[in-house]
C-alpha cells in the first residue's frame, strides 16, 4: 500500500471534501498519474462538492448521498446539462477510486463508493478491413518492396502491425535489441521502460516473411538504435499511402492494424486468453474488446 503524502497526518473523517481532495491530488501526482486523468478526475470532484453541503465533512458522506449525485448527475443537474455515459462511467471512477484511497488509509472507517455500480460504457464498433483489403494493401507494400526503387518501409511496417498488434507507442518504443530473429524462433519482445507497465511486456512470434523483409530494411536504412527512426506522424503516412495506392477507401491506421490483428487470431482459432495477452491488456480491459472482436467476426 502506497503511503499517504508526509503532511497528510491529520486528514480524518473530520476533515472537509476540498482538503481531502487536495491531498488526493498530490497523491495521485505522486503515483505518475496522467494529467489528463488528473484534471479529469479533479473536475469530477468539484462536481460533488457542488451538490454536497459545502461544510460536509468526508467521514459523513454516504452511499445514499453518492447515489443522489449520479442521479443528479444523469438528470442535467437541474439544468438540462445531460451527462454522456462515458462521462458519467468516468467520473463514478473518480468516486471509486477518491474514496477508496480515503478508506485504505483508514482515513474513513467505510468506503461509501464500494457498492455503486459502475455504468460500464462500450463504444462504437471500430472499423476493421475485410480480408480482400488485407491482400490489396499487403501486395500494394510487397510492390514496393520489390520494385526497382525499392522501398522497404511499407511492407516492414504494415507486416509487422498485422502480425503482432502492437499500438503506436510500443512501435516507436521498438529498439533494434528487442528483435530476435535467428534461425530458431523468432519474435519482437515488446518492453516498457516504466516499472509500472511491466505487465504489459511480452513476447510475440514474427513470420520468416517479416524476418527476410526486416534484412533488407535494415541493409538499407540502417537503424542505430530504434526499429523505426522517424517521427509518429511519418509513420502515419506511410500507413495512409499504402491504403490509398491500394484503393481501400478506407484511413489505414496503427489502430485498425491492431484491431485486423486481433480479428485475424480470434478467426483462426486462438485462444482469447492467448489475444488478450498478445494485446498487452487487463482482464478487465478485455471484456469489452472481446464482445467487439466478436460482434466484427459477426458481422462479416
Amino acid at each position: 500500500m502506497t503511503d499517504l503524502p508526509a503532511d497528510s497526518f491529520h486528514i480524518d473523517q473530520k476533515s472537509t471534501l476540498p482538503v481531502a481532495i487536495r491531498y488526493w491530488e498530490i497523491f495521485m501526482r505522486d503515483q505518475g498519474r496522467s494529467d489528463f486523468t488528473i484534471k479529469a478526475f479533479l473536475g469530477d470532484m468539484k462536481l460533488l462538492q457542488k451538490f454536497l453541503p459545502t461544510d460536509v465533512i468526508i467521514g459523513s458522506i454516504t452511499t445514499n448521498d453518492l447515489n443522489r449525485f449520479i442521479n443528479w448527475l444523469e438528470n442535467g443537474r437541474g439544468k438540462g446539462i445531460s451527462c454522456t455515459p462515458k462521462s458519467l462511467s468516468r467520473r463514478i471512477t473518480a468516486l471509486k477510486s477518491f474514496f477508496r484511497w480515503l478508506a485504505d488509509h483508514g482515513r474513513i472507517s467505510t468506503d461509501p463508493a464500494e457498492t455503486i455500480i459502475q455504468h460500464s460504457v462500450i463504444s462504437p464498433l471500430q472499423e476493421v478491413l475485410t480480408p480482400q483489403e488485407i491482400e490489396k494493401i499487403l501486395a500494394k507494400a510487397k510492390k514496393m518492396l520489390d520494385a526497382e526503387k525499392s522501398d522497404s518501409r511499407p511492407f516492414v511496417l504494415l507486416k509487422m502491425l498485422l502480425e503482432t498488434g502492437i499500438k503506436k507507442s510500443e512501435c516507436l518504443n521498438l529498439k533494434l535489441s528487442h528483435l530476435f530473429l535467428d534461425e530458431g524462433e523468432k519474435y519482437v519482445f515488446v518492453r516498457y521502460p516504466d516499472l509500472r507497465d511491466r505487465n504489459k511486456e511480452r513476447k510475440i512470434s514474427v513470420s520468416n516473411e517479416w524476418a527476410s523483409a526486416f534484412q533488407k530494411y535494415q541493409a538499407k536504412y540502417k537503424p542505430e538504435d530504434a526499429v523505426f527512426p522517424w517521427s509518429p506522424r511519418r509513420l502515419e503516412y506511410i500507413l495512409e499511402d499504402i491504403g490509398n495506392a491500394a484503393g481501400i477507401g478506407k484511413h489505414l491506421s496503427f489502430s485498425m492494424c491492431r484491431w485486423n490483428s486481433a480479428l485475424n487470431d480470434l478467426r483462426n482459432g486462438i485462444e482469447t486468453d492467448s489475444i488478450r495477452q498478445k494485446l498487452g491488456i487487463s482482464k478487465i480491459q478485455w471484456r469489452e474488446i472481446k464482445l467487439k472482436l466478436q460482434k466484427l467476426d459477426r458481422q462479416e
